[in-house]
């Protein structure tokens, strides 16, 4: 095992970029009815405070969203619908494509100011990718990707992926 080096030190003494108020606390992943946009059938997971779910209505603006307008997303995959703070709102369409990467388009609601889903502009080089929570659903789908992927990939393997969704603490 190697010693710390300064630079690990410094990150380390500068709280690594985490906010000295910041306390961590769990969430809840929630499954729901999977939604079918033109060209592809995504699983439907809700990601909450468990005392805070995700609202009927957030998740019904949601849901327009992906259907109502076209997406770039086609194949199989799943949305991560995301209550971070009191009214911000993340909701994350991943798809698989080239057999084994994981592609997404991400969309944001902040607060009642904002009618509807938006893209998230990450215009960034260096670009946020999944929070803590996120990958929880996220090693899941990994998982059940993998099952699909040892699978004769037909029907009836393609249905067995469809309901193998992850419901529990993130």
């Amino acid at each position: 095992m190697t010693e710390p080096t300064a630079q690990l030190a410094r990150i380390v003494e500068s709280h690594a970029d985490i906010a000295t108020s910041y306390r961590h606390s769990p969430k809840l992943v929630v499954p729901s009815a999977a939604i079918e946009p033109a060209g592809a059938t995504l699983k439907w997971y809700s990601l909450h405070p468990e005392w805070q779910p995700v609202p009927e209505e957030v998740t019904r603006l949601a849901r327009s969203r992906l259907l109502s307008a076209p997406i770039d997303a086609h194949g199989l995959g799943f949305v991560v619908l995301h209550r971070c703070e009191q009214d911000f709102y993340f909701l994350i369409v991943c798809t698989w494509r080239n057999s084994n990467e994981l592609w997404e388009s991400v969309y944001y609601k902040d607060g009642a100011a904002m009618q509807r889903f938006e893209i998230f502009p990450r215009d960034a080089p260096h670009k946020p990718g999944f929070c803590v929570w996120e990958l929880v659903v996220v090693w899941h789908e990994q998982q059940s990707w993998r099952r699909f992927l040892d699978s004769a990939r037909d029907v009836r393997a393609a249905q067995a992926w469809l309901h193998d969704v992850y419901a529990g603490p993130a």
